[in-house]
């Protein structure tokens, strides 16, 4: 009990003192993790809504896979990262391993799944609600997703925040593409 209460003091000595490296790590982790939701939120949430209205063969299909795809183990994603990103992989010549753009990657293919999934059950519900007054109009399927995206705009923060939880916590993906190098790479997660 009395390591934990120095460790805990040790901590709140650091954040009080506001320490470069940690506000270093704070912020790379931070930026990291909020450009993953940003870009997994761009892909995702018209990704969900496109599977929640659109008819296409195979669309009970494509909805299990991105629902299976929720629970994508990170080492794995990490391991499938590292090797594209790797000097002998098919886009190791952008020499993005162990760097924050390859952290970003991994988190961003891990997140997109759980943003499209939540999505795509929320804009189904509209769907359900206001397909009559779409079909009637003749409105395209371009311009019904962007308005009921609109529609489900503060429901669909559920989507992202989701998404947000899942990057902040990341450790096994980011960890392998990463390579924790203090002051480049290194996050909360591994400090």
């Amino acid at each position: 009990m009395h390591d934990i209460a120095n460790a805990l003091v040790a901590a709140w000595q650091l954040v009080l003192s506001g320490d470069p490296t940690l506000l270093g790590i704070v912020s790379l982790s931070l930026g990291i993790s909020l450009t993953a939701v940003f870009l997994a939120s761009c892909i995702g949430l018209p990704l969900g809504a496109a599977l929640a209205i659109a008819p296409f063969p195979g669309r009970n299909a494509a909805i299990v896979v991105v629902n299976a795809l929720m629970g994508l183990p990170p080492v794995v994603v990490g391991l499938v990262v590292y090797l594209a990103l790797s000097r002998s992989g098919p886009l190791g010549g952008l020499g993005l391993l162990f760097t924050p753009a390859a952290m970003v990657i991994a988190q961003v293919i891990l997140v997109t799944p759980i943003v499209a999934a939540v999505a795509r059950q929320i804009v189904e519900d509209l769907w359900r609600e206001y397909a009559e007054l779409y079909l009637f109009d003749g409105v395209s399927r371009v311009r019904t997703i962007c308005s009921l995206l609109w529609l489900g705009r503060f429901n669909l923060t559920t989507a992202v925040l989701a998404g947000a939880g899942r990057a902040v916590a990341e450790v096994g993906a980011i960890l392998i593409v990463g390579g924790n190098i203090a002051g480049v790479t290194r996050t909360m997660t591994r400090r």
